[in-house]
């Protein structure tokens, strides 16, 4: 959920026009600013102007063209009740511009919520995290602040990132002081305003210091105003920062597991459904990130698993390393296999052959496409030769584009033009199609009229479902040759009748 590494870096710290500021200058008790719009920026600063109007909320950004986008009525990113919040606070107490150093000098806390990606160069490539531009956010917040600040890590950092920058922050020659904070999101995409007006726990970490917890307990004050206090927690900044990988890890864990699981179901004949409803109804498991698909997607799991991975390794934790590496590992060969199921099942080639995919964002309710399942097992289809067709209600073209590009997904040798296209409409997406697969579980996918298609489609025609959203039997009746992920079709022993006639 944070800003991607090939995407503009926005900087939340809410802008204002002068009148707007003049006007309501006398009413605000706190000013914050956030720097960096993005996933996590936006919606967070959007929320809290809604939930405390004496508050002056400035999100900043250094891409004009971004936030002239957050300040219109085509917001840069979708999630579900966002375009309503900023409306309704948007030139009150929320703001939104390029003047970020204005921002710094105004505001008491400055959150940072830039881009923390992957690295992909040097010491740590491929799994430590960059840090560049928190540094430079924090050389430039140290550079032109006049007054004593409290700044609050709202990206996602290695432990003990906050005792660099109070280095840096506090190396300054005018005498002003910094203290650090470490605040978390815990977001998830689709769902983002419903966590943030509700969430299950609000985590900040300060110095145990006199002056650490008062500014623990001023941020404490800012999320009082609609969460409950039993739901704030407060601990040492190490915890906090430690506390945020460890819950994606978790999350990670257990759809890597289900989805290792969905192999031995389909080589066994169980039912990967059956089975998840089976151990879910265990109130010591529970149900949640149990529904097996072709894998996880997102800016923030596979990083910070590969964050925790490069923390262990610099410890000398090497076993504790492998084990989560793992959980990466099995994610990669459920999006490779999704991929050779499909080329299988086609006969073993597929070149020549148009296959539309359904979806490119890496969930639904969400236009965010980091990391998703689609561009890599597109990849895979390209190298066999393969005509692929993209179609997603909230992707927009320029954006498939680029993924393709910045993951090398493309043929080597050849354009984007050549290899992938676009689509507008399903129905009419589908003409001539060998296969359809489902890589995102949008809600309208379910209610296709799949027989139209079928008609449409080069015979034989197969559907991949990697949601598990579809109804199966419906479709096989209709003609299609189905697969699905973690399900028994096409396995010699589906049940117990098989076997007593072998």
């Amino acid at each position: 959920t944070q800003i991607d590494v090939d995407r503009p870096l926005i900087c939340v710290l809410t802008t204002y026009s002068s009148k707007s500021s003049n006007m309501c200058e006398g009413k605000f008790t706190t000013k914050i600013c956030c720097i960096g719009a993005g996933y996590v920026g936006g919606p967070t600063m959007a929320t809290i102007a809604k939930y405390c109007p004496d508050v002056k909320v400035m999100v900043v950004d250094i891409n004009p063209k971004q936030i002239a986008r957050w300040n219109s009525d085509n917001l840069p990113i979708y999630e579900p009740g966002l375009d309503e919040c900023v409306k309704t606070v948007r030139g009150k107490n929320l703001f939104f511009s390029t003047k970020i150093d204005e921002a710094i000098r105004e505001c008491e806390i400055i959150f940072v919520s830039v881009n923390t990606p992957t690295k992909t160069y040097g010491v740590g490539a491929g799994r430590a995290a960059d840090l560049k531009n928190w540094e430079l956010a924090a050389r430039n917040i140290s550079k032109v602040a006049n007054t004593n600040k409290i700044i609050v890590e709202k990206s996602t950092l290695p432990v003990r990132t906050a005792h660099s920058m109070r280095k840096v922050l506090n190396c300054n020659d005018r005498g002003i002081k910094f203290e650090v904070l470490s605040n978390p999101e815990f977001l998830a995409e689709g769902t983002a305003m419903d966590d943030l007006a509700k969430p299950d726990r609000v985590l900040i970490g300060g110095l145990t210091t006199p002056e650490g917890q008062k500014a623990v307990q001023k941020l404490v004050s800012v999320y009082a105003h609609w969460v409950a206090k039993e739901n704030i927690i407060t601990t040492n900044l190490w915890s906090s920062e430690l506390s945020k990988l460890v819950a994606n890890a978790f999350l990670a864990q257990r759809i890597s597991s289900i989805n290792s699981i969905s192999e031995l179901c389909e080589a066994s004949g169980a039912d990967v459904q059956e089975v998840s409803r089976a151990i879910g109804k265990d109130s010591r498991i529970g149900k949640r990130f149990l529904n097996a698909s072709v894998g996880f997607g997102g800016s923030c799991f596979q990083k910070d698993i590969l964050n925790l991975v490069y923390l262990c390794e610099s410890f000398g934790l090497t076993e504790i390393a492998e084990y989560w590496d793992q959980v990466v590992k099995i994610n990669d060969h459920q999006k490779l296999r999704f991929a050779q199921k499909m080329i299988k099942s086609m006969f073993n080639t597929i070149a020549g052959k148009k296959i539309l995919l359904l979806g490119f964002a890496f969930k639904k309710d969400t236009g965010d496409t980091r990391e998703t399942a689609s561009v890599y097992v597109a990849k895979h289809l390209l190298a066999e030769r393969a005509k692929v067709s993209v179609y997603d209600p909230k992707v927009e073209h320029e954006q498939i584009e680029m993924d393709f590009n910045y993951y090398k997904a493309l043929t080597p040798g050849r354009e984007f033009k050549e290899c992938v296209t676009v689509e507008t409409d399903p129905y009419e997406a589908v003409k001539g199609a060998h296969a359809i697969a489902i890589m995102t579980e949008w809600d309208e996918f379910r209610d296709y009229d799949y027989k139209k298609m079928y008609d449409a489609m080069a015979k034989p025609a197969f559907i991949f479902d990697g949601r598990l959203i579809l109804d199966h039997k419906k479709l096989i009746e209709i003609g299609f040759n189905v697969y699905a992920i973690g399900k028994p079709y096409g396995v010699k022993y589906q049940n117990m009748d098989d076997l007593k006639s072998n």
